[in-house]
C-alpha cells in the first residue's frame, strides 16, 4: 500500500538513514533495539547543552530555563500517553524505573501477597517483580503463552488471578515476537480483584497510539530511545498512587509528586530530546495524505492549511499536539500493518524458515511489525552477521525476553533472529531484505 503520510519527507528527517555500505544505503531493521533519531532531537539535545546547561532550581537564567525544559518535558509525554503532567516520572531508562516502583510497592506487600507475571515480557518487567519473592515473601505466578502463535495464554492468566493477587506485570506488547496484548482486558480481570496493573509499553511505544486513561492501567512504563528520541525511562503513574506510595530517595529530594520519584538529577538534554521527539511526531500530522473522497479530502486541506499558518509547529490542527499524535499514530499502524503482512509473507516462501508469533492476516492488527524467526543449519548470530555485512541490521539472540526463548526452545542454541521495523521503513528495504534471506538460505551454514 502507500504510505498514509510523506514518506519521503519522513525519511529526510533521520541523518543516519543515509549512511551507506558497500554502494548501498544501510537497512535498519533494529528499531525494537532502539530507533534511529530525527535531526530535531539532535539538534535540541546540543542545543540545551549550548544555551541552558545547568541544574534545576538556580536562581540564575540557565537553570531557569531548565526549569522550564524539564515542565515541557512532562507536557510532551502527558501529550504522547495521554494522561496528566504531574502523572509523569522521568528516569535512567524503564529497567532501572521499574525496580524503583517495584521497591516502593513492595513496602506495602505482606508475605503470602502474590503478583502475576507473564513468559512472553522482557525480563525488566519480570525481574524487579521477582526480587520481591525474596525481600518479601511475596509468591510469583507465571502466565503461560501459547507455544503456537506466541500469545498469552489467556484462560491461564484467569486461573492463575485469585483474592491474593497483588499486582499483575504485563507487557503492552513482546519485544521479541511482536504479540500485542489486550491491557484493557487485563486491567477489568485485575479490578475484580483489586489488583494493580504495571504495563511495560516500552516496544508498543513506537507502534501506536497509546491512551493510558481508557486503559486504566496503574502505571505504565516505556523509553524514549524506542520512539525517536533519547535513552529516558519514563512511568506514567496514576496520581493517587503516587501520592499513596512512598519512594526510595534522598532527603532532601522533594516530597512533592511527581518529583519524588525522580531521583537524582535528570538526564536534561535528554529530556530536550524527548520533547523534539514528541513534536517531530506531532509535526508528521502536517504530511499526513489526504483521506479518500472528496468532501474528506477538502476537509483535510483546509485543516492542513491552518495548520501552516500556524506560528506554533509543535501542536497540530486536529486542533492539539495530543490529537495530532493520535492521529500520527492511527496512520503510522496503519502503515505498519502492510509492512508486517508483506514481510510474513514474503518469509513464508523461504525453505527452511520458522516464524514465531501471530501470522494469520486476519488477526494482524494483534501485532506490531517485529518477527522472530530461525533459519535451519544456521544460527540466529551467523544470520544476523551476513545480514549485517550486507548492510541490513537485525538482531539475534533472546532480547532480554528470556522466558519466551526457554518456553519456545531456543534459548540453549542461540535464541532468535529480529527484524523489526518502524514507520520510516519501506517495502523497497524489506523486499531487498528477503532476497538476501533467500542468498543466505541457499548456502552451507560453513560457507557464511
Amino acid at each position: 500500500m502507500k504510505a498514509p503520510f510523506d514518506l519521503e519527507w519522513i525519511r529526510a528527517q533521520f541523518p543516519a538513514l543515509t549512511q551507506e555500505m558497500n554502494g548501498q544505503r544501510v537497512i535498519f531493521f533494529d528499531g525494537p533495539g532502539g530507533t534511529q533519531v530525527p535531526q530535531v532531537v539532535i539538534d535540541a539535545m546540543g542545543d540545551y547543552l549550548v544555551k541552558s546547561n545547568a541544574n534545576f532550581h538556580g536562581a540564575f537564567a540557565t537553570s531557569a530555563r531548565t526549569d522550564e525544559l524539564i515542565d515541557s518535558a512532562r507536557s510532551a509525554i502527558a501529550d504522547f500517553l495521554g494522561c496528566d503532567r504531574d502523572e509523569v516520572v522521568f528516569g535512567a531508562n524503564m529497567t532501572t524505573l521499574t525496580f524503583a516502583f517495584s521497591r516502593a510497592i513492595g513496602r506495602q506487600l505482606q508475605a503470602g501477597d502474590e503478583i502475576i507475571v507473564t513468559r512472553l515480557d522482557h525480563d525488566a518487567n519480570v525481574s524487579p517483580w521477582c526480587a520481591l519473592a525474596e525481600e518479601r515473601g511475596v509468591i510469583i505466578r507465571f502466565v503461560d503463552i501459547n507455544v503456537t502463535d506466541c500469545t498469552l495464554d489467556w484462560s491461564d492468566l484467569e486461573r492463575q488471578i485469585n483474592q491474593r493477587t497483588r499486582l499483575i506485570a504485563v507487557g503492552y506488547a513482546s519485544n521479541a515476537v511482536g504479540t500485542i496484548n489486550d491491557i484493557a482486558a487485563v486491567v477489568r480481570l485485575a479490578s475484580k480483584v483489586g489488583a494493580l496493573v504495571f504495563v511495560d509499553a516500552v516496544h508498543y511505544a513506537p507502534h501506536g497510539p497509546i491512551d493510558v486513561k481508557a486503559l486504566n492501567c496503574d502505571f505504565l512504563a516505556c523509553s524514549a530511545y524506542k520512539f525517536f528520541g533519547p535513552h529516558v525511562g519514563i512511568v506514567y503513574g496514576k496520581r493517587q498512587h503516587l501520592a499513596s506510595f512512598k519512594p526510595y530517595k534522598v532527603r532532601p529530594a522533594s516530597e512533592q509528586v511527581p518529583f519524588c520519584w525522580e531521583s537524582g538529577t535528570q538526564n536534561h538534554e535528554g529530556l530536550a530530546g524527548i520533547v523534539a521527539a514528541i513534536d517531530y511526531l506531532a509535526q508528521i500530522a502536517r504530511h499526513l495524505q489526504p483521506v479518500e473522497g472528496a468532501c474528506a479530502e477538502q476537509a483535510d486541506t483546509g485543516k492542513q492549511q491552518a495548520f501552516r499558518s500556524s506560528a506554533k509547529q509543535s501542536t497540530s490542527f486536529y486542533p492539539n499536539r495530543r490529537a495530532a499524535i493520535v492521529k500520527v499514530m492511527k496512520a503510522i499502524q496503519k502503515y505498519e500493518l502492510s509492512l508486517s503482512q508483506q514481510l510474513i509473507c514474503g518469509l513464508a516462501e523461504i525453505p527452511g524458515l520458522t516464524l514465531y508469533g501471530i501470522t494469520q492476516p486476519e488477526r494482524s492488527s494483534w501485532r506490531t511489525p517485529t518477527v522472530a524467526i530461525r533459519l535451519a543449519e544456521h544460527t540466529p548470530f551467523s544470520v544476523a552477521k551476513a545480514l549485517g555485512d550486507r548492510g541490513i541490521f537485525t538482531w539475534h539472540g533472546n532480547f532480554y525476553a528470556i522466558n519466551l526463548t526457554e518456553r519456545l526452545g531456543v534459548e540453549t542454541n542461540g535464541g532468535l533472529l529480529r527484524i523489526g521495523l518502524v514507520h520510516y521503513n519501506t517495502q523497497q528495504e524489506i523486499q531487498r531484505f528477503l532476497q538476501a534471506l533467500h542468498d543466505i538460505a541457499a548456502m552451507s551454514a560453513s560457507s557464511i
